[in-house]
């Protein structure tokens, strides 16, 4: 079974990049400078950032939705992200060199299945999510840190 996986859109992120660190601050925003890799990883991108660039570490709203479900967390974005990974039966190097927490969602959006994976062997566990047909999408986390990682559909 294909699936797709989705770094976030960039578009939403834009107004923050290039401000100044005070403005950032205002808005709960921090601006660091990634200084190993692994490390800081993106989520448009979803590829770790090269020693040296700039990230924004910001909370955002993974799941929006109202149910108990509803959450949000810290994640890294860099700051000159244009491009959104956008990929087919490939797990992107940012997840997969990270142990991930998997969580399968229904179309209300109701938790309905979710395991742990070494981020390697991640398609074997997306595949078995997915012959749940009760499965509408999946949230990759990054497990060790809880950060929200990237959305798979299928594809």
């Amino acid at each position: 079974m294909s699936f797709r996986i989705t770094g976030l859109p960039a578009a939403p992120f834009q107004h923050l990049f290039g401000l100044p660190d005070a403005q950032l601050a205002a808005l709960g925003v921090q601006r660091q400078t990634a200084d190993a890799k692994p490390g800081f990883p993106d989520r448009i991108t979803l590829r770790d950032a090269e020693p040296g660039e700039a990230v924004l570490l910001l909370n955002y709203q993974h799941q929006p939705t109202a149910t108990p479900y509803r959450a949000s967390h810290a994640i890294f974005v860099l700051e000159d992200a244009r491009e959104t990974f956008d990929a087919i039966d490939t797990i992107p190097d940012a997840m997969a060199q990270r142990l991930l927490s998997l969580r399968a969602f229904d179309a209300q959006h109701w938790m309905v299945d979710a395991d742990v994976v070494e981020g390697k062997d991640a398609a074997q566990l997306i595949e078995r999510l997915f012959a749940n047909g009760d499965v509408a999408y999946i949230q990759a986390h990054y497990a060790r840190r809880g950060c929200y990682a990237a959305r798979i559909e299928r594809a």
